[in-house]
């Protein structure tokens, strides 16, 4: 079996879809005997192969100079790949422009397209943005956009949702081939002891120059207004005037709102920020050097990185009525109750007030019995075979 990516979600500096694809090749790698495609923007057109592993760049713009992402406008030239490489299923990753041509040179060439709906962008970008023309404005948009998802959705095979209740939603809109499916973790790597154990967490903490003593908290993602970072920042600068030697803050990422952390950074010490961190044993080590993992996204359609962090034994705290929510295994009680930079400080301080090491245990444990990646990817090859089983049978 020849399986394809196809994605504009990809970005070389960080991102959930691009570890998901990463991931993937690891486990087709090692565990069967199948072969992978993966389509994505870049600077020049370029193809490479490693093994059993393909991976097409499509020279396109860049949207950002900071999260790296690029769009993919020449689609004829992912019309071109696909002929070649005759892939037996095409997962396609977006829903813009690129998922419509997957569909439609799917259905030219005769191979089953599965959607995956990483981003609820409905809720993340449009409502957003149309707030600012009113109430009338903003049904109408959201009206639209519903129409559009399912305008889409309903032509892939298809439909992977990474939360059930967000496949219950788009159910209710019109989705008729929505499946819930989750992502996972590499439990060898994101563990809450290192493999080797030689470097230990005061050690990480003083290689990123992070004072002795403090009660560390860490975000890693993007720096965006659909991560809600900006309530972050407010709520870190919050409890720092607080008790100003009492909490330390790692980020790890970058993006459209960095200019709001660079400006926390300059009223403070206090704040460490790296824009990247690309190797996940490095990234493991992040994790566990931390006391407690900050999350304040309220539009998350999974939180990978939640689970990362829980794997590694640092317990997790952000704002409720997330799809995240089914994903944190440690206790709630201290979650923030409202979207706002008091709320979450409050959180934050209350849950540090607790025992986060003992949460942080009970949270690995969990994760380890029900995300592993390779329990994941099971499932996702038996549902790729299912829709090459069932488009060949409709196609006789």
């Amino acid at each position: 079996m020849k399986i394809c990516d196809l994605t504009q979600f990809y970005s070389p500096v960080s991102g959930g879809v691009k570890r998901y694809v990463h991931e993937k090749v690891r486990y087709l790698n090692a565990h069967t005997d199948d072969s992978h495609l993966l389509i994505i923007p870049g600077e020049r057109d370029e193809r490479t192969q490693d093994g059993r592993a393909t991976v097409y760049t499509i020279r396109s713009p860049l949207l950002s100079r900071t999260s790296r992402y690029r769009a993919i406008v020449r689609l004829g030239a992912i019309e071109r790949i696909l002929e070649a490489e005759r892939p037996d299923v095409i997962e396609s990753g977006d829903p813009y422009q690129v998922a419509w041509k997957a569909i439609a040179s799917g259905r030219a060439l005769g191979i089953p397209v599965i959607g995956f709906y990483h981003s609820h962008f409905p809720e993340a970008y449009l409502r957003t943005a149309a707030r600012h023309l009113g109430s009338t404005a903003t049904e109408w948009v959201m009206d639209a956009s519903r129409r559009y998802v399912c305008s889409l959705y309903n032509r892939f095979e298809r439909t992977l949702v990474p939360s059930p209740a967000l496949g219950r939603l788009l159910t209710d809109w019109g989705v008729n081939n929505a499946e819930p499916f989750d992502l996972g973790v590499d439990t060898a790597v994101f563990r809450p002891e290192p493999a080797n154990g030689t470097e230990t967490a005061a050690d990480t903490r003083a290689g990123l120059g992070i004072p002795a003593g403090r009660i560390l908290l860490l975000y890693v993602g993007r720096l965006a207004q659909e991560k809600n970072t900006r309530t972050l920042f407010d709520a870190f600068e919050w409890l720092h005037q607080s008790d100003p030697a009492r909490y330390h803050l790692l980020v790890v990422g970058d993006g459209l709102q960095r200019r709001s952390l660079q400006a926390l950074q300059a009223e403070t010490s206090q704040v460490t920020w790296l824009s990247s961190c690309i190797d996940p044993g490095a990234l493991a080590r992040i994790y566990r050097c931390a006391d407690c993992f900050v999350h304040p996204g309220v539009q998350e359609t999974f939180g990978l990185v939640t689970l990362e962090s829980q794997a590694c034994g640092t317990p997790v705290v952000g704002i409720r009525g997330s799809y995240m929510d089914r994903i944190i295994f440690s206790d709630q009680q201290h979650w923030a109750r409202e979207n706002t930079a008091l709320s979450l400080a409050e959180a934050i301080a209350q849950a540090c007030a607790g025992d986060l090491e003992s949460a942080g245990r009970g949270a690995s444990e969990a994760v380890r019995i029900r995300y592993s990646w390779n329990l994941v990817f099971e499932r996702l090859f038996g549902i790729y075979r299912e829709a090459i089983a069932t488009y060949n049978r409709s196609d006789v």
